[in-house]
């Protein structure tokens, strides 16, 4: 966002913000002033202080659980009624645009038998009810039934949606966790789903379609439909000049079914819809994404492996000798 012309001002907000993301943050400021907001977005004087004066409300946040260690009420409350109180705030701080990013578990997979190949059609529909992926539909249902609300002012309210594949990219939590996993088990990443696909996306190519989507709405002739935001136009099963669909891989967390479709499916998606609507097309090539991701970080967490198994060991040693000094 920061790179977009005539910008006055950029508000990101949260219930909290790491030190680290403060840091990276204040060493983006320009000639566009950048806010740091904290509170409960559940809380409506907070939705009214962070919408005053914006133009455009690009709603990100939600809680992403597919494995049930979250109480479905809490993700029912973040997820869409949080969603339905932000659209509400637009319309009373007359906010013309709002941009939510959806997932493309909106439209399954519903069956590991069906194969999903390469699709942009909006017409599929997760009819599941689990709670992450069934509150992700309900928030975005909501989202495209408020366009052309009227806002307080006269104006009138721009919604879209934005489905994006999975998301990797330099500081990703799944990166970290399958990296984790392959250290604690000697370099190996165990998978029980060889023959599942999907196609991920880098995290500066969902940015990108933000952006693009934010100028689409700015003059609409229409508000576009739900767009899967991918990679590769056409995801095809050789060469190696174009991102690999990934295999869902098994991390050692709890199974439900949900989980167990979703690790066990051929689910890929175009982005061609995406082109048509929003002139969508990816900002960074494979190999970019690949450099993007520094090898400094990927270090970092061989590194901070190395200090966890040489503090456990350190600590296994020192209660041996003290159980060991019990027994003399």
């Amino acid at each position: 966002m920061v790179e977009e012309k005539k910008l006055k001002e950029i508000r990101a907000l949260d219930k909290a913000f790491r030190p680290e993301l403060r840091k990276e943050f204040s060493e983006l400021q320009n000639k566009t002033k950048l806010t740091v907001l904290e509170g409960d977005i559940l809380d409506e004087s907070c939705l009214k202080t962070a919408c005053q004066d914006m133009s455009v409300i690009i709603h990100t946040t939600s809680i992403i659980d597919v494995i049930g260690v979250t109480h479905r009420e809490s993700i029912m409350n973040i997820n869409v009624k949080r969603t339905q109180l932000l659209l509400e705030a637009c319309v009373q701080a007359t906010v013309p645009v709002f941009i939510y990013t959806s997932t493309l578990e909106v439209a399954g997979p519903n069956s590991y038998k069906e194969i999903i190949q390469n699709s942009h059609e909006e017409p599929l529909e997760n009819p599941r009810s689990a709670p992450y992926p069934y509150s992700k539909k309900l928030a975005e249902k909501a989202v495209l039934a408020a366009n052309g609300w009227t806002l307080k002012n006269g104006g009138t309210l721009y919604t879209c949606a934005l489905r994006p594949m999975f998301i990797y990219g330099e500081g990703s939590p799944i990166l970290f966790a399958g990296i984790n996993e392959a250290l604690n088990n000697h370099g190996i990443l165990s998978s029980f789903s060889k023959f599942s696909r999907v196609n991920p996306v880098y995290i500066g190519n969902v940015a990108w379609a933000h952006i693009l989507a934010l100028r689409a709405l700015r003059e609409p002739k229409k508000a576009p439909s739900p767009s899967f935001i991918s990679d590769v136009l056409d995801w095809l099963p050789a060469g190696n000049s174009e991102p690999p669909a990934q295999a869902n891989l098994h991390l050692s967390t709890p199974f439900n079914r949900h989980r167990v479709t979703l690790s066990n499916s051929v689910f890929t998606f175009s982005y061609k819809k995406a082109q048509q609507d929003l002139a969508y097309k990816p900002l960074y090539s494979w190999e970019e994404a690949k450099k993007n991701v520094p090898e400094s970080w990927v270090g970092s967490l061989v590194d901070w492996h190395k200090e966890t198994v040489k503090s456990k060991t350190q600590r296994f040693k020192d209660d041996r000798d003290v159980h060991v000094g019990i027994v003399r």
